[in-house]
C-alpha cells in the first residue's frame, strides 16, 4: 500500500533540493508559510491543486516527473526486492552468473 502524501512529500522535498531551493525560499516562490511547506514535504498534510500548479511551475516540471516514484524506495523495500528476485532466478545459473558478475564490479 502506498503512502501517497508522504511520497509525493519526499519527491517535492527531492526535487525542490535538487534545484538548490531552500525550504524557506520555495515556500516564498510558492506562496505558502514555511511550516505549510514542511508539512507537505514530510506527508503530514497534503496540497491543494492550486499549490500543485504552483509546485510544478516553480519546479518546472511536468506532474509525471513529480508523480513516478521509481527511485523513492526505502533500503528495506530495495533490498526486499532483490532477495525476491534472487529467490526467482535461484534455479538459472545463467542469470545467476549474470548477477554475481555485476555484484564484483559495485562491491
Amino acid at each position: 500500500m502506498y503512502d501517497i502524501k508522504k511520497l509525493l512529500g519526499a519527491k517535492i522535498s527531492q526535487i525542490r533540493k535538487e534545484r538548490g531551493f531552500s525550504q524557506i525560499q520555495f515556500a516564498e516562490m510558492i506562496g505558502l508559510s514555511t511550516n505549510a511547506l514542511s508539512i507537505i514535504e514530510t506527508g503530514n498534510g497534503f496540497l491543494t491543486a492550486e499549490t500543485l500548479e504552483k509546485i510544478l511551475e516553480n519546479l518546472c516540471i511536468e506532474p509525471e516527473e513529480l508523480f513516478y516514484f521509481g527511485g523513492m524506495k526505502s533500503d528495506g523495500d530495495l533490498y526486499k526486492n532483490i532477495i525476491k528476485n534472487l529467490d526467482i532466478i535461484k534455479n538459472d545459473r545463467s542469470k545467476l552468473v549474470i548477477v554475481d558478475n555485476l555484484l564484483k564490479t559495485i562491491i
